[in-house]
């Protein structure tokens, strides 16, 4: 086997040959001065597909849930976020060291899910105020689960009620949607902004977009530039992101076939274990009942097949539009031959 199966995650796509024409061709502008076409056009369709008014490009996800926390929250506020969402792990703190923000958090079960209750007990009034209540769909260190609209509205009007707005990190959005066969806008209707992201599922290179009400928008743009994420002639990149826009949403149900094909092969393994209800989308996530984690991902990289650990004692496998059925039968293939190898020895 000479070729790698890079299955760490869908960021790791490249653009292919339509989509780098897209950003050769590209009309640009000096987006930090309001004047790159292809930058405004992004916008514009970002904000629609999601049911917002307006929209801000930005070159990463964790930009664009720390411009809305930013904006959300003054210092000493507080925001309410799931105990296992990107915002609380994965995104170095950055409301708490930039912007003087608290973050509380409510438990994600095991399925990614947030009871209401907890919810409401949480947030604050007083001294913290909570102003913002921060979701995930889908839930990114909960396997990819998708969070149906009832839940989503459910939370959201708790918060509503209390006072706070509600924040969606809808980094892979799209495959919540995909997943529950419902769309983005339905998912995102009591939201008051969304993030999400064009660099993982939808395969582009690099960006992100903060979407919601225009007067909201408008005070988070100068906040961009203070956090050195005004780029010049992004239509470039805006291109790419649109192509995927345009092409790789309505692909997404074959990430989640191929998901549950390598969660079903890897399930038949033994020593390994997966829970094949909860491969909701693009994400097959494995435990151990023998095998050490950290020796079964260095076994499987040396065949060829790349995973991540994101959260301790498990793999996490994530297909994406660069791995097609072959890839997904090649590399349950090496992940038996791996196993294999460690019950041998």
């Amino acid at each position: 086997m000479t070729d790698v199966i890079d299955l760490r995650s869908d960021t790791v796509t490249r653009p292919g040959p339509a989509m780098r024409e897209a950003m050769a061709t590209a009309v640009v502008g000096d987006d930090v001065l309001g004047d790159d076409p292809t930058v405004k056009a992004l916008e514009e369709a970002a904000a629609a597909l999601v049911g917002k008014e307006a929209a801000l490009f930005v070159p990463s996800g964790t930009m664009a849930n720390l411009l809305s926390l930013l904006t959300h929250c003054g210092r000493g506020d507080e925001a309410v976020v799931g105990s296992e969402s990107h915002i609380l792990h994965h995104e170095g703190v950055g409301a708490t060291a930039l912007g003087g923000i608290s973050l509380r958090s409510v438990l994600n079960d095991a399925h990614g899910h947030i009871d209401a209750t907890e919810v409401e007990s949480a947030i604050r009034s007083g001294s913290p105020r909570t102003t913002v209540v921060c979701l995930e769909n889908t839930q990114n260190r909960r396997g990819g689960a998708a969070i149906p609209v009832s839940e989503m509205r459910q939370l959201a009007e708790i918060a509503h009620a209390a006072g706070a707005s509600v924040h969606v990190d809808g980094a892979r959005i799209f495959n919540a949607a995909a997943a529950l066969e419902t769309t983005a806008l339905a998912l995102l209707t009591d939201a008051d902004t969304v993030s999400f992201c064009f660099s993982k599922g939808l395969g582009a290179p690099v960006g992100s977009v903060l979407t919601g009400p225009r007067n909201f928008i408008e005070r988070a743009h100068p906040i961009r530039r203070q956090l050195g994420g005004g780029m010049r002639q992004s239509g470039v990149l805006a291109a790419a992101a649109l192509y995927s826009l345009e092409h790789h949403v309505n692909r997404l149900a074959e990430d989640h076939e191929n998901a549950k094909r390598l969660a079903e092969g890897l399930a038949a393994i033994p020593g390994l274990v997966v829970d094949l209800d909860s491969t909701d989308t693009n994400m097959a996530v494995v435990t151990f009942d023998d095998i050490k984690s950290s020796e079964f991902q260095f076994a499987l990289a040396e065949r060829g097949v790349l995973a991540s650990a994101p959260v301790p004692g498990s793999l996490r496998f994530v297909t994406h539009l660069d791995v097609n059925a072959k890839d997904i039968d090649e590399a349950i293939m090496q992940a038996t031959a791996a196993a294999e190898s460690l019950a041998g020895a």
